[in-house]
């Protein structure tokens, strides 16, 4: 029996700008086997229902003042529908993120039970507006200080062995989402994706990139501005 993959997120009205685009795009991959689920955490029901008018599964779930408490809690939603409706793996693909179409194809081709595609931001805080790959190649335990990945590597189009990635675009197997919640710390500003990786870490359990897989970034940079974390 072909691999059966969901692909999805938690989403809000923040993400409304990229929707009809993501749509349009996730419902036209070109794999066979896979579902779509979004997890509206949005304040009303107002967004929910433009996304179930476009045809696509989703879940309302409780909205939170603080960002990552809700988006953690929306990730776990679906991670809890993946692990009960027997799907092989969870396919993290964030609204804002459009990969190539054959994408799922591609990462399953690598048979890993974690790997990502490379998708960029915008590097805010050193004050410039430089476009960062949101992949770290290296980490060092001891001052906590994250790697971003280099040139040679990023533009190698191999598969990499990584240490941390957003949850932007990664494939995520069920044994994973067996063992793993996804969560954050209040005592940290990091979201849900940091905390994922670093549980991976600590389970022994490796993360790859494919960084022939390049996805674009629907950046948005005032969504996040005023945001409570």
């Amino acid at each position: 029996m072909e691999t059966r993959v969901l692909v999805g997120c938690p989403t809000s009205d923040y993400k409304a700008y990229c929707l009809n685009e993501y749509a349009d795009s996730v419902k036209n991959l070109s794999y066979k086997n896979y579902d779509i689920l979004l997890v509206d955490n949005s304040e009303n029901d107002e967004y929910f229902n433009k996304i179930k008018s476009l045809g696509i599964n989703v879940i309302k779930s409780k909205f939170y003042e603080n960002a990552r408490e809700r988006i953690a809690e929306s990730r776990n939603i679906i991670r809890r529908y993946a692990l009960d409706n027997n799907y092989d793996y969870f396919f993290s693909l964030e609204q804002d993120v459009i990969p190539p179409k054959d994408i799922i194809e591609r990462l399953l081709s690598h048979k890993k039970d974690a790997v990502c595609g490379v998708y960029f931001a915008v590097n805010f805080y050193k004050g410039k507006n430089q476009l960062m790959p949101l992949v770290w190649v290296d980490f060092d335990k001891e001052t906590k200080k994250m790697f971003y990945i280099d040139k040679e590597r990023l533009w190698s189009n191999k598969l990499i062995e990584v240490a941390t990635s957003g949850l932007g675009c990664m494939l995520i197997h069920r044994r994973i989402l067996e063992k793993i919640k996804f969560r954050y710390d209040k005592g940290d500003e990091g979201f849900d994706d940091m905390w994922f990786c670093k549980d991976l870490r600590e389970n022994g359990i490796k993360l790859y990139c494919d960084t022939s897989l390049k996805c674009r970034h629907l950046i948005n940079d005032w969504s996040w501005k005023n945001i409570k974390k």
